[in-house]
């Protein structure tokens, strides 16, 4: 039997053994968590040898090599509260990794004048904005301008040819606009070498644009040649890029597509490497943010923090895929989630509230009180006072948008008080009411949170029975200040916190304790995650391995165990899309789930089994490990004693009977158990034997 053909067969044994566990361990959890609801009792607790594993599964990304040893030596109960304290953690390593992403440190502004998104180029375009004089930047702007101006070419010749005569999709998003993630992962008819679009859903192209490309792609290799471009030191190479025509570069794009890509800025200066990733590929420069969040997971010492940070960020998702939001994404993760990610939930509320992003995603920024100067006189009375000479106007032209409830209804039912937080529709028109005016300027250029004085609703608010008094912009403040210190508040959140931590159904005496922590400290992060460690349902035995792995926490997880060198992430972004959980892409304000039955089912699970063959076997693109550093001692000799060492190593022995029996099966097939058939010594394939390991049942739980 081809060797091929075994290797789908142990992956369908393995996954069905996956599913099965992974699904009865969720109904086994649920099981036990009605029964101590019923009869509340003290939880078996977690044997004494395993508790540092517990741990570092649950507050941390995966555990490393020589983590376990790390924190016997300092003491888990020390290392808990170094944990809880990240900016006290030196994490100079990670931020090396992290120095040549410039864009992470850029505001929203810098991300849009770096790499204008098209409402900038519409504006260049109608001589409302000229081009900057900085060739790097020029030679962006140039590209973008000319791929922009062809599609919008081609939107109008398909119109045309339709016998409309009309641009039909120029309501729709420009394609520069979607997330990284999509673009990568949209599919659409196949083109063909004489029609290489930019773009999958691009209209096709005429028989003249076909014939034009490929006189200017005929014209490029002639003058040239693709292959001595990349001959050329990454300094020349830069140069030659930007000295050519924008049409030049737009063919350049077409022949270095993805992966390829990389070839033209291999070896360039972080600023070079971007200023061409946006004029070939300007998803890619954009995928930087996911990228880091990747690299953070895996190598960060602050894994608290990181961990801590993933789980607000979820709480108070937005999506990367609307509109400005795209370029928004990078200042929100970095000054509203991140910095209040320990800190106190008010904090972390109000923040939220006034980041452009969340203005943006859930659209309060056009929301305007009924009863507002701005919707009684219109735009066109900017500046004008109410007065027994003014008069309403209400065939204004340009009238703005009425009271959008959208943000309003987020913060109380995934904010705040959750769903049955005891609030009804008319708090929720109320509180939209309060929170009229809190709005963005200029937000298609990157601006800043601003209270808009004449788009907010007059008088006073009843919102949960209490009276909001009218002061502008401090009624939503005050509204805010309320939502986070409600009891309702401190249950919803201390249980997304159990069900993180804990289980997917976590006990009611833990959320309870937990709440009870949240109200008298004043919804201090730290404090609440000290009560939820030291308490018993933490450490129950039940608890051991019970939560199943998200993708993006599986993928890390891996990489950190594996003791892999990721060089490129953008590989492991593009394993996230195929596994169903694209970073920042998720687009109901919801967020990602954090409970099992999200995630198991035969697709996902082969994924990742796929992705944890090619880690361990050193065939991932973009990382490199040493699968004999796996061993952490001396290399075995045979398949089985290596199997059995890489079972201590990865799982610290918590294998199944079962799982093992599958695995030691499949030992018999060389491509497993030894490297290469030709070698004299036929040592075992220590990398593709990790692989299993990493796809089994039981590393999938934390």
């Amino acid at each position: 039997m081809p060797a091929t053909r075994k290797q789908l067969i142990l992956l369908g044994l393995v996954l069905l053994i996956s599913t099965a566990a992974l699904l009865a361990g969720d109904k086994k959890s649920r099981s036990k968590t009605s029964e101590t609801t019923a009869a509340p009792s003290a939880p078996m607790q977690i044997e004494d040898n395993k508790r540092i594993v517990h741990a570092l599964n649950r507050f941390t990304f995966g555990i490393r090599p020589g983590d376990v040893e790390r924190v016997r030596t300092m003491g888990m109960d020390k290392w808990f509260d170094e944990q809880l304290h990240p900016e006290k953690i030196d994490d100079s390593a990670v931020e090396a990794r992290l120095a040549p992403f410039r864009t992470l440190k850029m505001s929203t502004k810098e991300m849009v004048e770096n790499f204008p998104p098209p409402q900038v180029l519409k504006a260049i375009e109608n001589g409302r904005m000229s081009m900057p004089s900085d060739p790097g930047k020029r030679a962006v702007y140039e590209s973008r301008m000319a791929a922009y101006q062809q599609r919008q070419q081609n939107k109008e010749d398909k119109g045309a040819a339709a016998g409309n005569g009309g641009l039909n999709n120029l309501d729709q998003p420009a394609p520069d606009m979607k997330p990284a993630v999509e673009q990568k992962t949209t599919t659409g008819p196949k083109n063909s070498p004489a029609e290489m679009r930019l773009d999958p859903n691009d209209p096709p192209l005429t028989p003249e644009q076909r014939k034009q490309q490929k006189q200017r792609e005929d014209a490029m290799y002639a003058d040239l040649d693709s292959s001595l471009l990349l001959q050329m030191p990454p300094d020349a190479r830069y140069k030659a890029i930007l000295k050519m025509s924008a049409e030049e570069r737009l063919d350049l794009a077409r022949i270095y597509k993805g992966p390829r890509a990389m070839q033209l800025v291999d070896g360039m200066k972080p600023e070079q490497r971007e200023t061409v990733e946006a004029i070939i590929q300007p998803q890619a420069v954009l995928g930087e943010l996911a990228e880091a969040k990747l690299l953070r997971a895996i190598y960060s010492d602050r894994q608290m923090g990181e961990v801590m940070s993933d789980f607000w960020f979820n709480h108070f998702n937005v999506f990367i895929g609307k509109g400005p939001d795209r370029y928004m994404i990078n200042a929100y993760e970095r000054e509203v989630i991140r910095p209040h990610a320990m800190g106190k939930f008010k904090d972390i509320l109000a923040a939220t509230a006034k980041s452009p992003a969340m203005l943006f995603y859930l659209d309060n920024w056009q929301s305007v009180g009924p009863n507002s100067e701005l919707a009684v006189y219109g735009p066109q009375r900017r500046g004008a006072r109410r007065g027994r000479f003014a008069r309403p106007r209400p065939q204004a032209k340009n009238r703005p948008s009425g009271l959008n409830e959208n943000y309003a209804r987020e913060i109380m039912e995934l904010h705040t008080l959750g769903v049955d937080g005891g609030y009804t529709q008319k708090d929720v028109t109320e509180l939209a009411k309060v929170l009229t005016g809190w709005s963005i300027e200029q937000p298609q250029l990157g601006g800043s949170f601003r209270f808009n004085e004449r788009a907010h609703e007059p008088g006073a608010k009843y919102i949960l029975g209490r009276k909001i008094g009218e002061h502008g912009e401090k009624e939503g403040e005050e509204m805010l200040d309320i939502l986070a210190h409600h009891p309702a508040t401190a249950k919803f959140i201390s249980r997304k916190l159990a069900i993180r931590f804990v289980s997917d159904n976590p006990p009611q005496s833990l959320v309870d304790r937990m709440a009870e922590t949240f109200m008298k400290k004043d919804g201090d992060t730290r404090e609440v995650l000290r009560t939820l460690f030291h308490s018993p349902e933490f450490w129950a035995a039940d608890a051991y391995r019970a939560k199943m792995k998200t993708p993006f926490e599986f993928v890390a997880s891996a990489a950190r165990v594996s003791g892999a060198d990721i060089q490129n992430a953008l590989p492991l972004v593009g394993t996230l899309n195929r596994m169903g959980m694209p970073l920042y892409a998720m687009q109901p304000p919801t967020g990602y789930s954090m409970k099992a039955e999200a995630w198991v089912n035969s697709s996902a699970l082969l994924n990742r089994m796929n992705f944890a063959l090619a880690l361990g076997s050193g065939r991932f693109s973009g990382a490199s490990l040493d699968p004999q550093t796996l061993l952490r001692g001396p290399a075995p000799g045979d398949a089985e004693t290596a199997l059995a060492a890489l079972e201590q190593s990865i799982l610290a022995g918590d294998v199944s009977p079962q799982t093992h029996a599958v695995i030691k099966k499949q030992l018999g097939d060389p491509q497993i158990s030894q490297r290469k058939l030709d070698d004299m010594d036929k040592k075992p394939n220590y990398g593709a034997i990790a692989g299993l390991i990493m796809g089994s049942p039981e590393f999938q739980r934390r």
